[in-house]
């Protein structure tokens, strides 16, 4: 009986304590990004510790007794807003706010002056709550890890690797054709003639707030996708007014301990400078100087930027925010050698001797214009100035056929290559009812790709000593002018409706229309200068290291050596008109997408509809009278998205897609371009792959900077594209559809895991990831298809092949520590990376020669970051510090022979900046 009196005492007592409550409930909004809900925002009751923070969807409550209280609302990086409310018994009181960036100055842990969406945390909650499959690496982490550039920042995320010494990457091991370039969803375009995408490493992490991989096809992309598309999302700054400047210097191990560092002369150290034919070049001899000077090989960077924002009215807001940057690099190789060899192992050339030095430079400005008139319309304009230069020597000495035959062959070749980059984007966001809203962007992109006077000479070492100069061919001695100029217009239009609200407000179902569209206009013209020694002094002793000696003026009036292009002496008539093509692309397509919500299941199917038409015409060496070529395609573009909530952590994913790969201007014009070990030439029957993707994800997320994912992909090409040597008496390397099928199967895995973190007062954080990469891959090799389709002649090796650039296994490891002390306001950062790939196909053998292997090798790099106070920090990054060996070797029958070897060294470098 007592017992029963208690229980219903006790039952009275917690009711009355209930009835004596009330709710206070809502969802917190961003005002600067139209609205949108804002998750993981603070809700607290001003001098308690009560609190809470917001679901996924931006919605919380707060269950407490009756009275008066204040309510702060809070967000890392915007506006404090507080409202005092009156909380009666057992009533609910819904109180809806949203928040701004307002005059609030972010002092985030790692990166100054940056939005909170540039964090690792937020960017993953964003792949959580996207109904697409996709990664994105931020600011944040881009810091983290030392990453500089865009193309070391995507190797950073699962399935992403980049070609050594290059910019360009492969994801899941389809190389550059297969994947796409964009800028805040807008097409960029490529600085190289034989590229489709822009060398990544010249846009700086300064310009960018995150970059998003799409690996799964979304309708609102062009249809030229295969591996994946990587979208650059420039900065957009909210917050305080600020400025900083940066300051830093950084050196190469291989350059400093090299003691004759040398480059052409002519040309200045800001990367501005260039040079142009000399005029009446066939008759007279006003070319720059071939000497080489001294260079002190220690690099830095230089950087200033800046931001504020002004109100505007009681809705409006503008944002500005600017940056320029400039930096410098000097690299060497040492270590080298190169060679060509055939089927048994004979090599044509053999180079035991291989050197490479370079100076590069990157100039980067940008602003950023945003203005927000009203919580519902918001315009952004982006202008980006990005120049690059880079001098470089290349010298080969060993055997050759044709001059080096006793092993005494040197080569030379100089080459300068300026490329001038500069995208204009408009673009808008408008919510026109709580049910649709409009997107659009239109963006004015051009770019100069310039490699004025490239030079290379050809020499043979006497058994006396001294070196006299070949001359065989007219082109051992040559200069050569190549200019690219490319216009690029494009526009993104989409309409959002939303359709069946529940009774909780939120709508299931949305149709997304779409329209996009490019046009794409290039001009590329190359002529070679050819200097042959004439026959009474082809036995000359010259001097390597001052050249100028052998070709002036004097030597050229006394018949020294002669002048020519491919057209021709001075007696041709337009010798020195140069060979060129010229290509124009329009591609034109509309999409619509239904996405529905089924309880757990989300479903997005999409359809794209697509016209394109890519015309190629030129007057070359191999074609003096001219000719054009025309591809035109439509397509029909099915995609499907599911995405199926197991729940609040976890997801499951799948995706399918059909797309297909355009062949570039460059692969279909009856162009020949030479390099010192291979010479490629285009394919005028060349046309385009069909692509079918699957993909299934599984992901989990224990906690908010956490996350566990597997996935699964295939990919089925028909009619994949390759680079192959073709038979020819000059064993050239030309494009073609190279069998009737290809495919790509794999798994990935990536593992995001906090150790410890201590967050009460000053945090200390331990963290750790690791992301690995299986590839499968396999293609049909059909030399008689090759032969049917074009006028090229091909014999595999192999019936079959793994795909170019893909690698079996790739891996990315990473630790990093946090710790904060003065209030947060001093902070250290420390990061050790690693990055992993196997042996992956270089090229595909022919002639009985067998395939070209990139050999396996791995990068291990340091990086440390320490602010002292709210205005200094420093910063110091090592890179590549176990120096692999770099190996390329061919395949043969009898064994692998090591065609290509050489060490990169290891970068340092040591960086300030000051913030006021």
């Amino acid at each position: 009986m007592k017992i029963k009196l208690v229980i219903t005492f006790l039952f009275i007592s917690v009711l009355g304590f209930a009835q004596n409550k009330g709710t206070i409930t809502g969802t917190l909004t961003d005002k600067d990004l139209n609205n949108e809900t804002l998750p993981f925002a603070n809700v607290v009751l001003k001098g308690t510790t009560i609190g809470v923070t917001t679901d996924e969807m931006g919605k919380y409550s707060i269950s407490i007794e009756a009275g008066t209280y204040t309510i702060q609302f809070s967000f890392l990086g915007y506006e404090n807003i507080e409202e005092k409310v009156e909380v009666k018994a057992g009533e609910t009181i819904t109180l809806n706010k949203a928040l701004g960036s307002g005059n609030y100055q972010l002092q985030d842990v790692v990166i100054q002056n940056t939005v909170s969406r540039e964090k690792e945390s937020v960017l993953l909650l964003d792949q959580k709550k996207a109904v697409e499959i996709k990664q994105s690496i931020g600011a944040q982490e881009m810091s983290r890890k030392g990453v500089s550039d865009v193309a070391t920042a995507v190797t950073k995320t699962t399935g992403i690797t980049k070609q050594e010494g290059t910019g360009n990457i492969f994801v899941r091991g389809l190389g550059d054709r297969y994947n796409s370039t964009t800028m805040n969803g807008l097409p960029i375009p490529s600085q190289d003639p034989e590229k489709k995408n822009l060398n990544l490493e010249i846009f700086s992490t300064d310009i960018v707030e995150s970059v998003s991989i799409d690996k799964v096809y979304s309708t609102r992309l062009f249809g030229d996708f295969a591996g994946g598309n990587v979208d650059i999302i420039s900065k957009d700054y909210k917050g305080k007014g600020f400025l900083k400047f940066d300051i830093g210097s950084k050196i190469n191990t291989n350059s400093v301990t090299e003691d004759n560092f040398k480059l052409q002369k002519g040309y200045n150290s800001f990367g501005f400078s260039t040079t142009t034919i000399p005029n009446n070049p066939l008759t007279s001899y006003g070319f720059n100087t071939l000497q080489l000077e001294s260079k002190n090989p220690f690099a830095g960077t230089i950087g200033l930027s800046g931001g504020k924002n002004f109100n505007i009215g009681s809705e409006g807001k503008l944002n500005l925010f600017a940056t320029a940057s400039y930096s410098n690099e000097y690299n060497s190789i040492t270590d080298g050698s190169v060679k060509s060899i055939n089927g048994s192992g004979v090599a044509n050339k053999d180079f035991n001797d291989f050197t490479s030095m370079s100076y590069s430079t990157n100039f980067t400005g940008m602003v950023n214009i945003g203005y927000k008139m009203n919580s519902n319309n918001k315009i952004n304009f982006n202008s980006i100035f990005i120049n690059t230069a880079a001098l470089s020597k290349e010298e080969y000495t060993g055997y050759f056929v044709d001059g080096g035959d006793d092993g005494n062959g040197f080569i030379r070749r100089n080459k300068y290559d300026k490329n001038t980059l500069w995208i204009n984007q408009l673009l808008g966001d408008h919510k026109l009812s709580s049910r649709s809203k409009f997107n659009w962007g239109v963006s004015y992109n051009t770019i100069t790709g310039d490699q004025p006077d490239r030079t290379q000479n050809t020499l043979n070492l006497q058994p006396a000593g001294g070196y006299i100069l070949l001359g065989q061919s007219a082109a051992n001695n040559h200069r050569y002018f190549q200019k690219l100029d490319e216009t690029e217009v494009a526009t993104n239009l989409s309409v959002d409706y939303k359709f069946n609200k529940n009774a909780d407000g939120d709508f299931k179902g949305k149709f997304t229309v779409g329209y996009s569209a490019k046009i794409k206009k290039r001009n590329f013209e190359a002529t070679q200068f050819n200097f042959k020694p004439s026959n009474a002094n082809s036995g000359d002793i010259v001097d390597i290291n001052n050249l100028d000696l052998f070709f002036n003026q004097q030597n050229y009036t006394n018949d020294f050596f002669e002048i020519s292009t491919f057209r021709g002496n001075s007696n041709a008539a337009g010798a020195t008109n140069p060979q060129f093509y010229k290509g124009d692309l329009f591609v034109n397509g509309g999409y619509l997408n239904t996405e529905y919500k089924f309880n757990k299941v989300t479903a997005v199917i999409g359809l794209r509809g697509e016209y394109l038409l890519q015309k190629v015409q030129w007057n070359t060496s191999l074609d003096p009278d001219g000719g054009s070529d025309e591809l035109d395609k439509i397509a029909f573009l099915p995609s499907l998205i599911l995405k199926y909530e197991l729940n609040e952590k976890q997801n499951l994913r799948f995706g399918f897609s059909k797309t297909y790969t355009l062949p570039q201007f460059k692969e279909r014009a009856l162009f020949i371009y030479e390099e010192v070990n291979e010479s490629k030439i285009g394919n005028p029957n060349l046309y385009e792959s069909d692509d079918y993707n699957v993909d299934i994800k599984w992901e989990l997320f224990p906690k908010s900077e956490e996350l566990v994912s597997i996935t699964a992909f295939g990919k089925y090409i028909l009619n994949p594209i390759n680079e192959v040597t073709i038979v020819s008496s000059t064993n050239d390397v030309s494009y073609v559809n190279t069998g009737d099928y290809g495919y790509v199967a794999g798994a990935e895995v990536e593992y995001r895991k906090l150790l410890f973190n201590f967050s009460e007062g000053n945090a200390k954080k331990l963290s750790a990831g690791i992301n690995a990469s299986y590839l499968y891959s396999n293609q049909e090799l059909n030399s008689a298809k090759v032969i049917k389709e074009t006028d090229y002649n091909v014999a595999f090796t192999n019936k079959e092949s793994k795909l170019t650039g893909a690698s079996d296994l790739l891996l990315n490891a990473d630790i990093s520590f946090l710790s904060e002390w003065n209030n947060k306001e001093s902070n250290l950062t420390s990061t050790i990376a690693f990055s992993q790939f196997s042996d992956r196909v270089y090229s595909i053998g022919t002639n009985n020669r067998g395939n070209q292997v990139d050999k396996a090798f791995g990068t291990l790099d340091f990086i440390t970051k320490v602010k002292l106070n709210k205005n200094l920090g420093f910063g110091l990054v090592a890179k590549n510090l176990l120096n692999p060996t770099i190996n390329r070797v061919q395949e043969n029958n009898s064994g692998d022979v090591n065609v290509l070897s050489y060490k990169r060294g290891v970068a340092l470098s040591l960086g300030v900046n000051y913030q006021f």
